[in-house]
């Protein structure tokens, strides 16, 4: 199947490519030498309209490796600016990727984008690669975040090679096929905002209008739904993240997508031991984007965003649509943590309640994701001696149980269908960093079969999975020496 020839349009292209203004630079993609392939995500092709067998194409393959690109194909990569660490960056861009079209699903268009294809405009010096291990960090949790209902980028397809990259020490380049409804930032209206281009401003808030709001007006209506959806979505993806222990990492304004969505994997991490000061990222030396800042870095996010946007959405406007970020996560958060406690209509006594658990389960150093899935099988207080277990102050717990079974009574709910609903919201297993790192590990040996079998494993969370189950287990103790940077 041709891929490209047949299904691909370049609308972004069309719509800017010819501009005063620059939005974009025409590229063409450094190709990966003895390029193989280490997984195809099967799930997503099928969303796709792609054959599954599609990478038997040898021009296919060539094309995800950087080796090929037909005719009919125009490669960009984008340009953005933003707020790094808080600081303003200037000038940034896909440094090592590039956009080579859209795909339709279902009347929506899709980004297609290669990740670590070679240099850009935007590279500032660098090599324009990815290695392997980060590549199969993004593949992979990507992936797994479509799985525990989180919005985000997606993976098509992981290409390893033989070229070198030369990080640390030396290793391997590979490239990700990366999907996503948008690839387009905060910082994207930053970079135009602080150049003092309205015109730049205007232009790209009304192509996001016509491509994703479809029934809302070019102008001030148009303008205020983009903004209103930009806060709205992004307080209900980080509410996601808190409630499943996603720590993101490196969340500058220019990781920010303008449909609020998850995008750019790099350093981040899921909890083990609960720890809302857990920090993924060791390039993080003060903390800003820990696991407990996460919301409010949202916020502070979408002012940065908002200041942007002033040209065209009033002052006062934009104030009071920043105002509904914390309602819009409080309530989503704790909506979400209440049904992995199988209570529902969640009141503001629940969420003091929920605030509870979570300062014990913090004392107690608890493994939070075994501890929500082990919970799915309570039933009283009397009965929960194996979770009172795990518990050094049993008194603490026991009352909180007291508490919890007070509030399960009020429900009424069959204890089977409170059991059923638990444990579709609360995973058996997500992508820890040690689970990570053997999938590396085994493919930098050329074994890509770990790879593959997570892939099917997180892309259903909540499923048993009996033959991965030791993926399921508390941590080993050599996992807390794993250390995740910004150049993984």
């Amino acid at each position: 199947m041709d891929l490209l020839s047949k299904k691909l349009s370049h609308h972004f292209l069309d719509a800017f490519g010819d501009t005063d203004i620059e939005y974009l630079s025409k590229i063409s993609p450094q190709g990966l030498e003895h390029s193989c392939v280490v997984s195809s995500n099967s799930s997503l092709a099928e969303i796709l309209g792609i054959d599954d067998n599609y990478l038997d194409n040898p021009d296919t393959l060539e094309m995800f490796s950087g080796n090929f690109v037909p005719s009919s194909v125009k490669p960009i990569a984008l340009v953005y600016s933003g707020h790094q660490f808080g600081v303003w960056a200037g000038q940034l861009g896909d440094g090592r990727a590039m956009t080579l079209g859209e795909i339709d699903v279902s009347g929506e268009l899709w980004d297609i984008q290669l990740k670590g294809s070679g240099t850009t405009p935007y590279s500032r010096f660098a090599d324009g690669r990815a290695v392997l291990r980060s590549s199969i960090r993004e593949y992979l949790c990507s992936e797994a975040m479509n799985g525990l209902g989180i919005e985000t980028t997606r993976a098509l397809c992981l290409i390893d090679s033989s070229t070198p990259v030369y990080r640390e020490g030396v290793e391997r380049a590979a490239i990700v096929c990366r999907v996503a409804r948008s690839h387009i930032r905060f910082g994207s209206f930053e970079h135009f905002h602080y150049r003092g281009e309205r015109d730049g401003v205007k232009k790209l808030a009304d192509y996001i209008i016509q491509r994703h709001f479809p029934n809302s007006n070019i102008g001030p209506d148009g303008y205020r739904r983009l903004f209103e959806n930009a806060v709205e979505q992004t307080a209900k993806t980080i509410a996601k993240w808190q409630s499943v222990g996603f720590a993101h990492g490196v969340m500058n304004t220019d990781n920010m997508s303008i449909l609020g969505e998850t995008i750019d994997y790099g350093p981040f991490g899921f909890i083990d031991s609960y720890d809302p000061k857990f920090i993924c990222n060791s390039s993080d030396s003060h903390g800003r984007y820990a696991f407990e800042n996460q919301p409010s870095i949202g916020l502070w996010n979408l002012n940065a965003l908002a200041n942007a946007l002033v040209s065209l959405i009033s002052v006062e406007e934009l104030t009071a649509i920043l105002k509904t970020y914390e309602t819009t996560f409080r309530k989503k958060y704790y909506e979400l943590m209440g049904a992995k406690l199988g209570i529902t209509d969640v009141s503001e006594a629940d969420s003091q309640f929920i605030d509870r658990l979570l300062l014990i389960l913090e004392a107690e150093q608890i493994d939070y994701t075994n501890f929500f899935r082990s919970i799915c099988e309570y039933r009283s207080r009397e009965e929960n001696t194996f979770l009172a277990n795990l518990f050094k102050n049993r008194a603490g717990f026991d009352s909180w149980c007291s508490d919890y079974d007070d509030r399960l009574r009020q429900l009424s709910l069959p204890r089977e269908e409170r059991r059923s609903n638990m444990l579709a919201v609360n995973p058996k297993y997500v992508l820890r960093n040690y689970i990570a790192q053997e999938a590396i590990d085994a493919a930098e040996q050329k074994d890509y079969s770990l790879v593959n079998r997570l892939l099917t494993t997180l892309q259903a969370p909540y499923d048993e999975h009996p033959e991965m189950r030791r993926f399921a287990s508390n941590p080993p103790k050599w996992a807390s020496a794993i250390s995740v940077s910004c150049s993984s």
